[in-house]
């Protein structure tokens, strides 16, 4: 029996990444373009660990709901890969939007990760529409615009295998992953009018520190609270977040490109659902009254093995 192989979906974040989305047209070559993206794929993560062992770059890619209709993917499809619905709070939106195809390439050389988006578009440009590309980067240390730290809640060690790629509850798709993104886009002005003591109760922890606050001071609506969720025995529920910032200062875009890897996309959905309606309802993330989703869409991420079969 084959190991299974996965994509490099519990890497840690690097220093930079380019995040893109394809939408895939009707044209006759699609399937077999496909195939040569399965391989590109895997040449080029084989390729930059060999040629720069030590830069941390990899190559994933995610597939859409309606993609793996279209490129008649194996049946059935991974059990919770489905087009997102919306998530609808009494003030804030958690939008669905289009998207067949999503590459997350990081390094902590930039020049690898801009060679691959490069081989890539040059790939599916007849096949294909680029719809989004993001730009991110490493802010001082692992900080999002915002000024907090992002991703102090990660997994580590066996815990990110666990709550990042799929088990046995899905045999036929076992080491493979759900991933989740959402382009945030901040209210910097906003933001930046509150104190530092009002911003960390937004966020339930200290700024200059990372410490949590103690739940007797935490505000029930902060970011924390409602993001740290247990399931039906009280047990942790985590993802594998990969977030980035980005921003283009002369245009004031600043955000985060939200990016989560999980092995069932339900704790994702139970997140957002805690963010964008509340706990209870009513109860919002805080944050949101200062950063809007402009985006968010749901993809498969295969196996290594799984792309060397779609590669024909």
């Amino acid at each position: 029996m084959n190991t299974i192989e996965s994509q490099n979906v519990t890497d840690y974040p690097n220093s930079n990444t380019i995040f893109m989305v394809w939408k895939l047209n009707d044209s006759p070559q699609l399937k077999g373009v496909f195939q040569e993206l399965c391989a590109l794929v895997l040449n080029l993560n084989n390729s930059v660990f060999n040629r720069f062992p030590d830069s941390r770059a990899s190559c994933v890619m995610g597939i859409g709901a309606e993609a793996w209709k279209k490129l008649e993917l194996p049946t059935p499809p991974p059990k919770e890969l489905v087009n997102f619905e919306e998530i609808k709070g009494i003030k804030h939106t958690a939008v669905s939007t289009p998207g067949d195809l999503h590459f997350h390439l990081r390094a902590d050389n930039r020049s690898l990760i801009f060679d691959m988006a490069v081989e890539i578009s040059q790939l599916l440009s007849s096949v294909a529409e680029s719809i989004l590309e993001v730009h991110g980067f490493k802010y001082w240390d692992a900080r999002s615009i915002l000024g907090f730290v992002d991703g102090t809640e990660n997994p580590h060690g066996d815990d990110r295998d666990y709550f990042g790629k799929i088990g046995d509850e899905d045999p036929q798709y076992k080491g493979g992953s759900y991933l989740f993104v959402q382009k945030y886009l901040h209210k910097m002005d906003a933001w930046k009018s509150l104190s530092t003591e009002d911003q960390e109760k937004v966020i339930g922890r200290s700024k200059e520190n990372d410490i949590e606050m103690s739940d007797a001071v935490k505000p029930s609506n902060s970011h924390i609270a409602l993001t740290n969720i247990e399931g039906e025995n009280g047990e942790e529920l985590k993802i594998v977040r990969d977030n980035m910032p980005f921003g283009n200062p002369s245009t004031n875009e600043f955000g985060t490109y939200f990016i989560a890897y999980s092995s069932t996309f339900a704790t994702t959905k139970k997140m957002l659902t805690h963010m964008f309606i509340g706990d209870p309802p009513g109860n919002y993330d805080r944050i949101l009254d200062f950063s809007t989703a402009v985006t968010g869409t749901l993809f498969f991420v295969p196996t290594r093995n799984m792309l060397d079969e779609f590669s024909g």
